[in-house]
């Protein structure tokens, strides 16, 4: 086992938080949306969609990389589905994520070996697969769907 992350997350009032990430990066000011908080930061599912888009953007580049494919960029919307469970509790039922590269896939002759395995190096997304369904797309610079 790695040396795990680690973050120390600190009430300044309410609903709003600070995380600290340490020494290295700057503190972020997190808080619910209202009507519970203020909205005066990202919330705790927008802070889940972004780690698991961020990862899956970060295996995509890899993946081209280690085929020598130049996807001229990588970017994506996410949104996830929040859900009641059987108790009526607020949960997110599932997390999709749409991305897109920069290049057209005709300029990508490896781009199926690289849509094959990509999600493979993912560590959060297939962490979260675990308990939350993740729906993942990639589209070309030219908008056609891939996957």
């Amino acid at each position: 086992m790695t040396l795990a992350p680690s973050i120390t997350i600190t009430q300044i009032e309410a609903f709003k938080f600070v995380v600290d990430f340490g020494a290295a990066f700057p503190a972020l000011e997190t808080d619910e949306p209202e009507p519970i908080g203020l909205g005066s930061g990202p919330s705790p599912e927008q802070l889940l969609i972004a780690g698991v888009s961020n990862c899956l953007c970060a295996s995509l580049a890899f993946a081209l990389g280690k085929f020598g494919q130049d996807g001229r960029g990588v970017s994506a919307r996410a949104s996830a589905a929040i859900v009641r469970n059987a108790d009526r509790r607020l949960r997110i039922g599932g997390i999709e994520v749409d991305i897109t590269l920069g290049a057209a896939s005709a300029s990508l002759p490896r781009i199926e070996q690289v849509l094959a395995q990509f999600e493979r190096f993912c560590t959060v997304s297939e962490s979260v697969k675990v308990g939350i369904p993740v729906a993942v797309s990639v589209r070309d610079g030219n908008g056609e769907r891939l996957r």
